[in-house]
């Protein structure tokens, strides 16, 4: 799952990211609404959480222009002001919930799974190719039963690949699907977590072409 982040109190929003990335979520970052606003039309996010009060373009008017342009993705209000206008205003632009600072992080943790759960069309199922079981709720990943344990950045390649199956995927689109926007490694890193993926999914039984490299192109799972 990816979040945008945008609040312009740099020390919470590292906070806030590093507190979200934990709970393995991959975390954009935005300091300003107009850079917020270039993030949301470049990437597809599936909950952002916006600080009301921010440069250049402020939380109401984003929400307002997201819902315009038809972004249905669940918006978290983080906001100082605690009043019943100001949370009526938040609702009236589109945002689906409104948490007042300070607040309890594992509430705002909460708020967001349960934002997140509202907002998909179908509760989480386990993934399936072949003999590979992947779940995205409980993490579990086995192969013919046999369990496999991935690191976040393998789990996160390997869910990837198989919500796309045959459709080959490039290291860049690897890359912007699952790190950050502000800092991603070079396509290398992405070669090497596969060449650690293959590895694990070869000695749990799989196939050692289970991951294909379509040369030139990118990555895919191998017909079933």
């Amino acid at each position: 799952m990816r979040i945008l982040l945008v609040e312009d109190d740099h020390h919470l929003a590292v906070s806030l990211s590093e507190a979200l990335a934990a709970q393995r979520y991959t975390v954009d970052v935005a300091y300003d609404g107009a850079v917020a606003w270039q993030h949301m039309t470049l990437l597809p996010y599936d909950l952002m959480l916006l600080d009301v009060t921010l440069p250049l373009v402020d939380g109401l008017t984003l929400c307002q222009r997201l819902r315009s342009h038809g972004v249905s993705s669940p918006v978290l209000m983080l906001t100082a002001r605690d009043t019943s206008t100001d949370k009526v205003a938040g609702l009236d632009a589109g945002a689906d919930a409104y948490m007042v600072k300070p607040f309890d992080l594992s509430e705002l943790i909460a708020q967001i799974r349960a934002l997140l759960r509202r907002g998909q069309m179908t509760p989480p199922t386990t993934l399936q190719w072949g003999d590979l079981e992947l779940n995205p709720a409980t993490y579990d990943v086995t192969y013919q039963e046999t369990p496999i344990r991935l690191t976040p950045k393998e789990f996160a390649i390997l869910e990837l690949l198989m919500r796309h199956g045959r459709r080959v995927l490039s290291r860049h689109f690897i890359l912007e699907s699952i790190w950050h926007l502000e800092d991603p490694p070079g396509e290398e890193t992405v070669k090497a977590h596969l060449k650690a993926l293959r590895q694990k999914l070869k000695q749990a039984g799989a196939h050692r072409h289970f991951i294909e490299t379509v040369h030139g192109l990118g990555y895919r799972l191998m017909a079933v």
